[in-house]
């Protein structure tokens, strides 16, 4: 179609609703050859010498209706762990905070008073790696000696005795989406003796495990629709095999709807079990889109790879660039990106439908160990071995914000999904929440 020179993003915005049909009206960003357009047409078409017998391809992609704040500053410092803070992570709904150490130890925090809530004691060996039930109800943590532990947030106390299996320690942990099953009962783990458990909480037992034969040296799981997605196979009844990297750092699938379940941006509440479900599955749905489900796993091969399992076992893409072991990879919200961290303290941005590279991300001077995007998909947070945290913000391809504070490594970060607050910890032993 023809438009005028002097087209910018507004009207580019109102010709896509009226094309869809929104009743609602919805903001749009929109990109040219990958590269976001932020000045009219015309303008564009002057500065990159555009020819115009050539058609202009622009690529719509809806945003978030609401705004997270840039983080800036820290809000509180929390002493409490006695060795190096391992794994973080906030409830769904954003109103509780978890942190897993080496000194064996879950700790839950008052965000309220910003001060330790409960030491959850019952593991023997580091704590590697915590997961919140989506509906906020349960928290899970592997350590690693290989028991799982189930906690009671409410009062801290550990649900039954510690569930025994594993012969190595856990690697991840993945609940079965709210969608599926609510209340939420099941959950899988992954362990280095390269065993994939899934539990029952309710019966306090496993009630499916599967064997690979050969051990693993970082496996990672997903739990999508009626699949649960391991680095080197596909569970369903073991209906297909992945093969696309030499050793797995991570795999993740388009996982905050997931995580998040019925909870969003509005804090509705909901009063019935089928409620929460539709609820969810409306969300599930729309972060699906018409792609599909799709997984994308990083390596120690220097690759990441996309996997678009509806249509096959094969990788859709491999995405090359990274020279050295990527340590983590994660979709943004949206599903429209993929973020992946590297050894090489570069962090890479890939398109998260069709794989194709977007961008590096440069400014850490240490590995870059984890990552977590903002719940308005609009910036990237990042943690490093030159003890800072980063936010770099997406659209215009570049740093906004370096937050020092940390005395030491920083291994693990999470923002809230209710987009309000940041959380750090590390090698120091001290947790760091940040605010806008």
């Amino acid at each position: 179609m023809y438009i005028p020179h002097q087209t910018g993003r507004l009207q580019l915005t109102q010709l896509a609703n009226r094309f869809l049909n929104n009743e609602e009206k919805l903001p749009y960003s929109f990109y040219v050859f990958g590269e976001e357009l932020l000045v009219p047409i015309g303008t564009y078409i002057e500065q990159r010498n555009v020819s115009m017998e050539k058609i202009l391809m622009i690529v719509y992609r809806q945003q978030a209706v609401f705004r997270t704040r840039p983080i800036s500053r820290i809000s509180a410092t929390i002493a409490g762990h006695e060795d190096s803070v391992l794994c973080v992570s906030f409830s769904p709904d954003g109103n509780q905070l978890a942190s897993g150490s080496g000194d064996t130890t879950v700790r839950l925090w008052d965000l309220n008073t910003q001060t330790p809530m409960f030491t959850c004691r019952g593991h023997r060996n580091w704590v590697m790696c915590i997961a919140w039930s989506p509906d906020g109800k349960h928290l899970v943590s592997g350590s690693k000696a290989g028991e799982v532990c189930c906690w009671i947030p409410k009062t801290g106390e550990l649900d039954g005795k510690p569930l025994m299996g594993h012969k190595k320690w856990i690697t991840s942990i993945s609940w079965e989406p709210v969608h599926l099953n609510y209340p939420c009962r099941r959950f899988v783990t992954s362990s280095k003796d390269g065993d994939a458990r899934i539990w029952d909480i309710t019966l306090r037992k496993c009630v499916a495990s599967h064997w690979t034969y050969k051990l693993c040296y970082l496996c990672q799981m997903g739990w999508g629709w009626n699949h649960i997605y391991r680095f080197s196979r596909l569970y369903n009844n073991v209906v297909g095999r992945f093969s696309g990297g030499s050793s797995t750092f991570e795999v993740t699938i388009e996982d905050y709807v997931l995580r998040t379940g019925s909870f969003d941006h509005t804090g509705k509440q909901y009063s019935s079990p089928e409620e929460v479900r539709k609820a969810a599955l409306k969300r599930y749905n729309q972060a699906k889109g018409m792609s599909g489900e799709r997984l994308v796993s990083g390596s120690d091969d220097f690759t990441v790879v996309l996997w678009e399992q509806s249509v096959s076992n094969k990788p859709k893409k491999h995405l090359l660039g990274h020279p050295q072991p990527v340590n983590h990879v994660c979709f943004s919200p949206n599903g429209q990106w993929i973020a992946s961290a590297s050894f090489d303290r570069s962090i890479r941005i890939w398109d998260g439908i069709t794989g194709d590279f977007i961008t590096t991300l440069r400014g850490h001077v240490g590995r870059v160990y984890q990552i977590s995007w903002s719940p308005d998909s609009r910036m990237l947070l990042s943690g490093s071995r030159d003890s800072t945290l980063k936010v770099w913000d997406i659209g215009l391809r570049k740093l906004k914000q370096n937050l020092p504070g940390h005395e030491d490594e920083v291994y693990a970060v999470d923002w809230s999904p209710d987009g309000e607050r940041v959380v750090s910890g590390g090698k120091d032993k001290c947790l760091k929440l940040w605010v806008g």
